[in-house]
């Protein structure tokens, strides 16, 4: 087993001119800078979700994403905030597997057009991914009035946002190792 731990994004909205998809690659080139992270940028737009079936009973039909979340020590969401809550459609993706999140991190951006940077968002995912057998962080990252923070190619205008994203994925990947060695070490019925 590699040393770098294996940190999936994924970026939670299909709607047509999301700014979070901005935050989702700015992040994804930040984690690039590190050598102690590998990672892969998944988007629920690239899920052909069907509407007769429901949950993990269609999870083998997304290989790509099942192989992944296998593999992964960790996760990030980067969601935006819909109505005091996350979209629909990063749902019904988290919903397509169970235990192969259990006992594996999350780290939570959170997006939004307003002050709070998508601090509700993150609170209703708490629960959630709970449920899911996720581990999350203290440590979120929010942009709050997104609108503002890149220019018209996506380039980050904001360098404060280097300290706060180099102090996200710091707890993250403190979190990820622990989980990791855990997962490795400690006798569990969720880990052979």
């Amino acid at each position: 087993m590699s040393n770098a731990l294996f940190l999936p994004i994924i970026l939670g909205t299909p709607r047509k001119d999301r700014k979070s998809e901005n935050v989702a690659r700015w992040l994804l080139s930040q984690i690039e800078a590190r050598d102690e992270i590998e990672t892969q940028l998944f988007d629920v737009r690239d899920f052909d979700l069907p509407r007769d079936h429901y949950g993990t009973e269609i999870g083998a039909n997304f290989p790509e994403w099942r192989d992944a979340i296998i593999r992964a020590d960790g996760l990030i969401i980067v969601a935006p905030e819909y109505n005091h809550a996350y979209p629909g459609t990063l749902k019904s993706v988290l919903d397509l597997l169970l235990k192969e999140y259990i006992h594996k991190a999350v780290g939570f951006v959170g997006v939004s057009a307003q002050v709070w940077g998508g601090t509700r968002v993150i609170e209703a995912m708490v629960p959630m991914v709970r449920e899911l057998g996720l581990i999350a962080t203290f440590t979120d990252l929010n942009f709050p009035r997104v609108h503002t923070l890149f220019d018209d190619d996506g380039e980050m205008l904001d360098r404060e946002f280097d300290k706060r994203a180099a102090a996200f994925l710091d707890e993250l990947i403190w979190m990820s190792k622990t989980l990791r060695w855990g997962r490795e070490n400690v006798s569990s019925k969720y880990h052979k």
